[in-house]
C-alpha cells in the first residue's frame, strides 16, 4: 500500500506533480495516475452525468489490483499515488484514515474560481459539458448533484477548501499534511519540489522542474464544436453498452477532433469573477481560520488570470487519468 497520497485538488497541477515526483529515485509513483481506489467501498457507480459511466470503469477498486500498482517499487522507495478527488470525498478520507493512518498527504490549493474555470474548460474541450457559458454551467451544480453526476462536475463544491481541510484535520494530525499553493508550483517549482521532498523525507535538490502536463485547451464554441460534442455525449452513452475500456474507441477520436485546433484557455473577466466570488467568500474565511494565513488575493482584482502555462504542447491531448501509458510510466507533458 502507498506511503503517501496527493489527495487534492483537481485542476491544480496534480498530474504534472505526479509526473515530476516519479522522476525522483527515492519515490515510486503508481503507473496509473488517479486509481481512485478510496472513492468507493466496492464497485463504483454505473450511472451519472455525460461520460461518468465510462470514467467509473477506470476505477481500480479491488485491493489486490490496487496493491499491484506498487509491486514494482524498488526496495526502500516510498510509494505514492495521486487522486485529487479524495479530499472532497469525506467517505474516501475516512477510508484512508482506516487503511493508511500514518500516510503523508499532499494538498495543492488553487484560486477556487480559476480552478472551477479550468475544470469547466476541461469538460467543455472533451465535448462532455453541454453548457457553453462557464458562469451558467456553475449555476447547474445543485441540479447535477441531485441527478447523481460525478464529483468532477461539482465546480463550486470542489473549491470549498475550508470545509474540506477542516474535516481532514479531524482525521489526520497536521504534521502529516502538506498544503501548498498552485501558484508556487508554477512560479517556484524547484523550491516547491524541495519542500515536498523534505516533507516526504527523501533527498532534496534532485527535482528542479514541473513537466508541462495536462494543459487545458479551449475549443471555440462553433457550430461544428457543438455538433461533435453532441456526438461525443451520445458516444459516451452508447459506450456504456460496450464492455471494458473498448468504448474509448468511440469517444477518443471525437475528443481529439474537438481539441485539434484549440487555443490556450482564455482569461476570466473581472465581471465573471465577481459573479462567482460570493459563492466562495465564506469558505475562504474558514480556510484562513483553518490554516492561519491570508487568501485575500483570491477575492481581489488581478492582472493575471486564466491559464498560466501557455498553450497545450503540440501533439498532446487531455490527460487520461486512470490509465497507464503503454510503457507503464507516467508521461510528461503540463501543469493544467
Amino acid at each position: 500500500m502507498p506511503d503517501f497520497l496527493v489527495i487534492g485538488v483537481p485542476k491544480a497541477g496534480t498530474t504534472a506533480l505526479h509526473a515530476a515526483l516519479a522522476r525522483h529515485p527515492g519515490l515510486y509513483l503508481s503507473p496509473v495516475k488517479e486509481p481512485k481506489f478510496f472513492l468507493s467501498d466496492g464497485p463504483p457507480p454505473t450511472k451519472g452525468g455525460p461520460g461518468d459511466a465510462l470514467t467509473y470503469r477506470e476505477h481500480i477498486w479491488r485491493r489486490p489490483e490496487y496493491e499491484a500498482l506498487f509491486a514494482a517499487a524498488p526496495p526502500g522507495a516510498l510509494r505514492g499515488e495521486s487522486t485529487p478527488l479524495y479530499l472532497y470525498d469525506r467517505a474516501a478520507m475516512r477510508r484512508i484514515r482506516e487503511t493508511l493512518p500514518t500516510a503523508r498527504l499532499i494538498v495543492i490549493l488553487r484560486d477556487p474560481v480559476e480552478r472551477a474555470h479550468s475544470n469547466w474548460t476541461h469538460l467543455w474541450s472533451a465535448g462532455l459539458e453541454p453548457v457553453g457559458d462557464f458562469v451558467r454551467a456553475c449555476g447547474e451544480e445543485e441540479r447535477r448533484i441531485a441527478a447523481g453526476w460525478a464529483s468532477f462536475w461539482h465546480y463550486i463544491g470542489l473549491g470549498r477548501y475550508g470545509e474540506q481541510l477542516e474535516y481532514l484535520f479531524t482525521l489526520f494530525p497536521r504534521e502529516q499534511v502538506l498544503v501548498l499553493r498552485y501558484r508556487r508550483l508554477v512560479d517556484e517549482p524547484a523550491q516547491t519540489l524541495d519542500q515536498i521532498c523534505g516533507f516526504l523525507g527523501v533527498e532534496q535538490h534532485v527535482l528542479t522542474e514541473i513537466p508541462r502536463q495536462n494543459v487545458t485547451s479551449h475549443p471555440e464554441p462553433t457550430l461544428g464544436h457543438r455538433a461533435v460534442s453532441v456526438a461525443q455525449r451520445a458516444g459516451s452513452a452508447f459506450g456504456t453498452l460496450i464492455p471494458g475500456m473498448r468504448a474509448a474507441t468511440l469517444t477518443g477520436p471525437l475528443e481529439r477532433y474537438l481539441q485539434r485546433h484549440s487555443r490556450e484557455r482564455q482569461p476570466l473577466s473581472w465581471q465573471q469573477r465577481q459573479e462567482l466570488i460570493p459563492r466562495f467568500e465564506s469558505d475562504i474565511r474558514l480556510l484562513e481560520e483553518v490554516l492561519g494565513e491570508s487568501f485575500r488575493d483570491w477575492i481581489m482584482p488581478r492582472d493575471r488570470s486564466g491559464g498560466m502555462v501557455g498553450g497545450r504542447p503540440a501533439g498532446q491531448g487531455q490527460a487520461r487519468n486512470g490509465r497507464a501509458d503503454p510503457q507503464g510510466q507516467t508521461t510528461a507533458s503540463a501543469v493544467p
